[in-house]
């Protein structure tokens, strides 16, 4: 092959010729200047869904679960449903920084902050409904290890305190690979602020950071350490959530495949959100140049790899149930197709594997307008997917005696619109108050950050003439 051969040139990740200063006051521009009325409508719009989720959720306290529709035999519903939308949505802030950043793809900058951070508020956001799911809330501290004189741990057997510990570990290691990350960033607003109260708290956060040599190999030794450490998590916390439903003997959860179909299904919805939210923050913050097209379609591809994986779980879970030669389990997936909540299934089926599908073509992957509407389907999908997971099994058990309906009410629905809210609020304030985008790695990646040797045409050197 010719030394002249020509090679796709790499679309730049930063569009324009943006200088060093011009990154830094984009990116921190919404925390040294006042929301504008956009950011407004939109914490109002969201504070009042999470206050709309806080009096249903304190009508419950005070009432009791009864007001919401969990029955015989549906004792599992809206509040493990949530809890499993939400954990998979944690999961996408985790692989983007942590997988990506191992496999030094640059393409991740310009949002792996950014997934972080909603990592961060959906852990804490799934968080709330185990706690409420178990109708005793103050006993909630049993869950923990506390002193006692038998050194014993309350209810140690449970395979709901599996979740306890896989999602706190999950919380705690994202939040320090969080953090981590925002140290350089918290620097650079401690130098540029005017304001002492600002000036104080980030010379708190920023722990002192100077940006020696000495500092720079500090972090990112400690940022590889933290990337290698959270990898095995994404890919453990939901298999462990996925347990709760393996263990039990119930028609349609017992199998061998909810570990890869709920950790594909996670990474599925996760990437959804992230690019749900960061196509409403890039148009409100004017960071079309930061959070390019380019980034958003790397993005797009991944949610078709992982939807047609998720459509492929669908049809081996069908494949195993008609394998196993089990008259039960057969009757399970086929009710769930064709049965009464057969229009849940079709809503999942169409909104995580037909849809996605659009995305093999390239207009479609590079329309913004498309994209959203898109992931909108996605995260819809998703969501009914452990609607039908739950529901569908839980409602048509061994024994048709025991067979029945579930109805959720308006306080079930009032939790949801809950959980989103605070989702959304916490998300704004985060953009608001911290750089949604890494400031250091997007200045490591704009065009002439990097010395670049120009090859002259090969010319015989004589070696012992020229040393």
């Amino acid at each position: 092959m010719s030394l002249d051969a020509t090679y796709t040139r790499e679309l730049p990740l930063v569009e324009g010729k943006t200088s060093f200063k011009e990154i830094d006051d984009v990116i921190a521009k919404p925390t040294e200047t006042k929301p504008n009325i956009k950011w407004f409508i939109a914490i109002g719009i969201s504070s009042t869904a999470f206050l709309v989720g806080a009096v249903c959720l304190g009508l419950t306290f005070w009432y009791g679960v009864g007001l919401w529709g969990n029955n015989q035999p549906v004792g599992w519903a809206f509040d493990i449903i949530n809890f499993v939308f939400w954990i998979g949505i944690g999961h996408a802030g985790t692989l983007i920084s942590a997988i990506l950043f191992l496999f030094r793809q640059k393409w991740r900058t310009g949002i792996a902050r950014f997934a972080e951070g909603m990592t961060i508020f959906a852990v804490m956001t799934a968080g709330i409904f185990p706690a409420i799911h178990t109708g005793r809330p103050w006993l909630d501290g049993y869950l923990f290890p506390y002193p006692n004189q038998n050194g014993l741990w309350v209810n140690f057997t449970s395979p709901l305190l599996w979740d306890v510990f896989a999602v706190s570990t999950y919380f705690t290691v994202s939040f320090v690979f969080w953090f981590i990350g925002l140290i350089p960033d918290f620097a650079t607003l401690r130098d540029r602020t005017t304001s002492g109260i600002k000036k104080a708290i980030y010379t708190m956060l920023s722990l002192g950071w100077r940006g020696s040599n000495r500092h720079w190999q500090h972090y990112e030794r400690v940022y590889l350490i933290l990337a290698g450490l959270s990898t095995p998590l994404v890919l453990s916390v939901h298999t462990i959530v996925s347990f709760d439903f393996a263990v039990s003997v119930i028609p349609g959860w017992h199998t061998t495949i909810f570990p890869p179909y709920f950790v594909a299904g996670a990474i599925f919805s996760g990437f959804g959100m992230v690019s749900t939210v960061l196509i409403i923050v890039r148009k409100v913050f004017d960071m079309e140049h930061i959070i390019t097209v380019n980034t958003l379609e790397k993005m797009n591809k991944i949610l078709l790899a992982t939807g047609t994986m998720v459509g492929y779980a669908y049809a081996m879970e069908f494949f195993i149930a008609w394998y196993s030669g089990n008259p039960i389990e057969q009757f399970t997936f086929i009710n769930r197709a064709f049965g009464p909540y057969a229009w849940a299934y079709w809503i999942m089926f169409s909104c995580n594997v037909f849809f996605p599908q659009l995305f093999w073509f390239k207009k479609i992957r590079r329309s913004i307008p498309l994209t959203f509407v898109l992931v909108l389907f996605v995260n819809v999908g998703m969501w009914f997917e452990r609607y039908v997971i739950i529901v569908t099994s839980l409602t048509r058990d061994y024994l048709p005696s025991s067979w029945g309906m579930y109805f959720p009410t308006m306080y079930d629905f009032g939790i949801l619109l809950g959980s989103f809210g605070m989702f959304f609020t916490l998300v704004l304030l985060f953009a608001k108050t911290m750089p949604v985008v890494a400031m250091s790695e997007i200045k490591a990646v704009t065009e002439g950050a990097q010395p670049k040797h120009l090859h002259k045409k090969e010319e015989k050197i004589d070696y012992r003439t020229e040393f």
